[in-house]
């Protein structure tokens, strides 16, 4: 079974596949899919909905997670986020795939099992579950890793035990 997490943003938008083997998770492919500062918000947008799309047929996961809209102490950047995550809800309807939203705590709970974790702590933890040889960068791809495992958990498609 494989899950696709997304770090939805307009200049970073991370992006991890996660794939359940025997009881073991592994990170087939992450990356970002980045735009320019300088590009007209539509095509930036277009852009991560056309390589988005374009991942999606390639590695053709069953399940997309991304993280539910949360208005933290940086408001400003929640409108742009906003915007990156309705692509990836598009996407998701557009390929009739099975959409897990989950928030940041969640995520933090599933990986780590502490909601108040720190960023370090999940990227270590991802690091771990997924045994990569180095933390994965940038820190969206961590995220869009952890989700993609979060998410995983949350529709029970893997099971430990």
């Amino acid at each position: 079974m494989l899950a696709l997490g997304i770090d939805p943003g307009t200049a970073i938008c991370g992006y991890g596949f996660v794939e359940q083997d025997g009881g073991k998770l592994t990170a087939k492919n992450f990356g970002a899919i980045t735009t320019s500062p300088k590009a007209r918000m539509q095509d930036r947008l277009l852009k991560i909905h056309t390589e988005l799309t374009a991942l999606i047929k390639k590695f053709q996961p069953e399940i997309i997670g991304v993280e539910k809209l949360f208005f933290g102490k940086n408001s400003t950047t929640a409108i742009p986020v906003g915007q990156a995550r309705g692509i990836v809800l598009l996407c998701a309807a557009q390929n009739n795939l099975d959409l897990v939203e989950i928030t940041p705590n969640e995520v933090k709970m599933s990986i780590t099992g502490y909601g108040g974790a720190t960023k370090e702590q999940v990227i270590y933890m991802v690091t771990k579950i997924l045994k990569l040889p180095e933390p994965p960068k940038p820190d969206d791809t961590a995220d869009a890793l952890a989700i993609a495992i979060a998410a995983s958990y949350e529709k029970n498609i893997f099971k430990f035990g």
